[in-house]
C-alpha cells in the first residue's frame, strides 16, 4: 500500500516545539557595561533582574575556601538555572533539595552533583523518585513517621543516608527561628538518632539557626546541643549539617564577616573533637543575595508613595508587611542627567505594588532622591535571595525578565563603596 505525499511529508516534519513560558524571559549575558548603562539602553517596561556571575563566583569561592567541609546551596534561594550552573562551576558541587521539582532542576544544571532532600516531610511519591530516578541517597526528618515513609519508598535500601533534624532553643539574633515549624526536641531525638542508626549507612544531625543569623555563637551552640544529644542516644554520627542562616548586610544591619563564623565552627568542631566527622552547610541568601539586583519602574508618584511595577505578589514578598526588609536602592533616572539628579539630597519613599490589593504596601522607608519621578528607574540590590522563586502572577503582573550582566572591573571594585548609596547619614 502506498504512502500519500501528504502524509510523507506530516511523517518527515519536524515534532513541534513546545511553547516557551513568556511569563519569564531570559535575555543574553551583556558585558563590560554597568548596570545603570544597562538599564538605560534597554529601557525595560517590566520588572528585570541583573545577575553578575562574576559575584556569584566570589562567594561561592569565599565559602569554598574558608568553611571546613562541604558547602550545600539551598536551592530554594534561587532555583534559577544558571545560577545553579554558575555556583557548580565554582566548586558548590552538593545542593539543599526541598522537593522533587528542585531536584530535577538540579540534574538539569549539575548532573554529577549530589543532592540532599532536606525537607523533613516529604510525599511518597517524591521519595520514590527521588532515590530510584535521581539518585539521591541523603534526606532528613524528624519524626518515626517519616523514617518509615523514606524506608518504604526506599524498598528498605541498605545505602541510605539520613540526618536528624533537631530543632534548637529559640535564637534571638536571628530574624526568622526556622526551629518554630521543623526539628525535633533532643529528647525526641535520642530514640529517632537510634531506630536511625540501626538502618542507616550513614548517619547525620543537622540544624539550622534561624534566617539572618547575626551572632557566631548560634552555630557553637547548635553543635554542641547536637554533640550532646548523640552522646545521650550512644550512637556514632558521622556527619552533620549545620545549616544556612549566614546573614547578609541590609541597610541598618551590618553582620559580622564570614570568616567570624567561619572562626566560631571551626574552634566548634576542635573542642567537640568532631574532626573525624563530614562537616556541612546550606547556604542560601548568603550565597547569591549580593550577585542580584531587580529594577523596578516608578509608574506613579504621591507625595511619599513610589507606585512600582513590582510588589510583595512579585519580587518583593520580603518587603512587605510580615517581614518588612529594607534593601539598598539606587536611582536610575529616565534621563540622562543622572549625575545632578543622585546629588540631589535624599528622602523616605514607601512602596506601593502594581496589584488591586492595598495589602501590596512596602514601607521601607526606601531613601531616594527628592526628584525622582514617574519614568524613572530604581534598582534595588540584594535581590538575588527569595525573590525571583516567590513570585506570583496574581492580576497577571507576574512577567519578569532577567539579564546577565558582567560589568568593567571599575564598577566591580566600587561595590563596597555604593552598598548605602542611598541610606541617610
Amino acid at each position: 500500500m502506498k504512502t500519500s505525499s501528504k502524509a510523507k511529508a506530516k511523517s518527515a516534519s519536524p515534532p513541534k516545539k513546545r511553547k516557551k513560558n513568556r511569563s519569564r524571559n531570559t535575555l543574553p549575558v551583556l558585558r563590560n557595561i554597568s548596570i545603570a548603562n544597562a538599564v538605560e539602553k534597554l529601557r525595560p517596561a517590566i520588572p528585570t533582574y541583573i545577575i553578575r556571575p562574576e559575584k556569584l563566583a566570589s562567594m561561592a569561592d569565599l565559602f569554598v575556601k574558608n568553611f571546613p567541609g562541604r558547602v550545600m546551596y539551598a536551592v530554594k534561594c534561587n532555583p534559577d538555572l544558571e545560577v545553579l550552573k554558575t555556583l557548580y562551576k565554582h566548586g558548590i558541587r552538593a545542593f539543599d533539595a526541598a522537593s522533587i521539582e528542585e531536584i530535577k532542576l538540579v540534574r538539569r544544571a549539575a548532573p554529577n552533583a549530589k543532592i540532599y532532600f532536606m525537607h523533613t516531610v516529604k510525599t511518597p511519591e517524591s521519595i520514590h523518585l527521588a532515590y530510584h530516578k535521581y539518585g539521591v541517597r541523603s534526606f532528613s526528618l524528624d519524626t518515626e513517621e517519616e523514617l518509615y515513609k523514606i524506608l518504604r519508598q526506599t524498598d528498605l535500601a541498605q545505602d541510605l543516608e539520613l540526618f536528624v533534624r533537631l530543632a534548637l532553643p529559640k535564637n534571638d539574633s536571628a530574624q526568622i527561628d526556622f526551629s518554630a515549624k521543623f526539628g525535633a526536641s533532643p529528647e525526641e531525638a535520642i530514640p529517632l538518632l537510634q531506630k536511625c542508626r540501626a538502618v542507616a549507612a550513614k548517619l547525620g544531625i543537622c540544624f539550622h539557626p534561624g534566617t539572618q543569623t547575626m551572632d557566631p555563637a548560634a552555630y557553637t551552640k547548635g553543635i554542641r546541643i547536637s554533640v550532646e544529644t548523640a552522646k545521650q542516644a550512644a550512637v556514632t554520627i558521622d556527619a552533620l549539617d549545620i545549616g544556612g542562616g549566614f546573614p547578609v548586610a541590609y541597610p541598618d544591619m551590618a553582620p559580622p564577616p564570614f570568616s567570624r563564623f567561619a572562626h566560631h565552627i571551626n574552634q566548634a568542631v576542635k573542642d567537640c573533637k568532631l574532626e573525624g566527622i563530614e562537616l556541612l552547610c546550606e547556604p542560601g541568601r548568603a550565597l547569591v543575595a549580593s550577585a542580584g539586583s531587580l529594577i523596578v519602574r516608578v509608574e506613579q508618584r504621591r507625595n511619599d508613595i513610589l507606585y512600582i511595577n513590582d510588589g510583595t505578589y512579585g519580587g518583593l514578598f520580603d518587603a512587605g508587611q510580615q517581614l518588612q526588609m529594607r534593601y539598598p536602592v539606587r536611582h536610575i533616572p529616565s534621563t540622562s542627567n543622572s549625575a545632578a539628579c543622585n546629588q540631589k539630597p535624599l528622602q523616605p519613599f514607601r512602596f506601593a505594588g502594581p496589584t488591586c490589593d492595598s495589602l501590596d504596601m512596602m514601607d521601607g522607608p526606601f531613601y531616594l532622591p527628592e526628584n525622582i519621578k514617574t519614568g524613572d528607574w530604581i534598582r534595588i540590590d540584594n535581590m538575588g535571595a527569595y525573590s525571583s522563586g516567590l513570585r506570583s502572577n496574581f492580576n497577571g503582573f507576574g512577567r519578569c525578565n532577567t539579564i546577565h550582566v558582567i560589568e568593567p572591573a571599575v564598577f566591580q571594585n566600587k561595590e563596597e563603596e555604593h552598598r548605602h548609596v542611598h541610606t541617610p547619614s
